[in-house]
């Protein structure tokens, strides 16, 4: 499967020159997987196996108490492509922030454990960021874009939610929270160092926590006048879900209003 439609391209930069197969880094951040992780990872692992560039699959546990790094490591014979990292439970922010900052790739790509939005949409992906752009996000909004099996009451409050980022940090990107994104390592290597709210996280957690992290990396890319490309996807609902409609709406709306202070600040330039 892969991207339909006209891709929106954000900011400039200059045009870079890769190789005729830049490497690629697949980040997937994991917690409490065990009883999928090893399928996800046989799809990816098996899709970059065919492909002609080197790659990598760096899968961060994120503290998990049940056996999603076990599960993981009964594949490290059969894919050495594959790494798998252990890091007390932090939340999916602090689990891509460390696959971010360990990633050995050209192009750098995390994706969810549930493979919500297929991994096929590489392709299409990598096409994108070597014809310019900096950063390349999945949309789940847009006239090619579909969205499978999600409920009503998540959809409403995600628009909801992308609403206010729009009119407070993000005009013209509908979707932020898509959990598919590609950045070059030159681009991780501007933004990481520049992020506020989760990169020196203290302490452990006990619930999966999920954040608004990604709004962050968008708002300092725009402002390092990186160029952010929007590829609309189709995307599937997870099994068991982690996502607490209410509670994790609560910490995003808290994690925009931080974000839009340090942005006054001038903290992201």
């Amino acid at each position: 499967m892969s991207g339909e439609g006209q891709q929106l391209i954000f900011g400039s930069s200059e045009s870079r020159r890769y190789p005729d197969a830049p490497s690629q880094t697949v980040i997937i951040p994991a917690y409490n997987e065990s009883f999928r992780i090893v399928q996800s990872l046989r799809v990816v692992l098996s899709y970059l196996g065919e492909q002609c560039y080197p790659s990598d699959v760096l899968l961060v546990d994120d503290g998990s108490t049940d056996d999603t790094a076990a599960s993981a490591r009964t594949l490290l014979d059969e894919f050495p492509m594959l790494r798998v990292h252990s890091i007390p439970h932090g939340g999916k922010a602090a689990a891509v922030l460390h696959g971010l900052e360990h990633a050995r790739g050209d192009l750098i790509l995390f994706a969810d454990a549930d493979l919500a939005t297929p991994i096929t949409y590489l392709e299409e992906f990598r096409a994108v960021a070597m014809r310019g752009a900096d950063v390349v996000i999945g949309s789940r909004e847009g006239e090619s874009a579909e969205r499978i099996g999600e409920p009503a009451f998540r959809h409403f409050m995600g628009r909801v939610f992308n609403g206010m980022v729009r009119v407070l940090l993000l005009p013209g990107i509908h979707d932020t929270q898509c959990g598919f994104k590609l950045f070059t390592a030159g681009a991780r290597d501007q933004i990481l160092p520049r992020l506020h709210l989760y990169r020196n996280a203290d302490g452990e957690i006990q619930d999966p926590k999920v954040t608004a992290f990604d709004v962050e990396l968008l708002v300092v890319a725009r402002r390092l006048g990186l160029e952010i490309a929007v590829v609309p996807v189709t995307w599937t609902f997870g099994e068991r879900s982690k996502v607490s409609p209410v509670g994790d709406t609560i910490t995003n709306f808290s994690d925009v209003a931080h974000v839009k202070w340090n942005d006054l600040r001038g903290r992201y330039d």
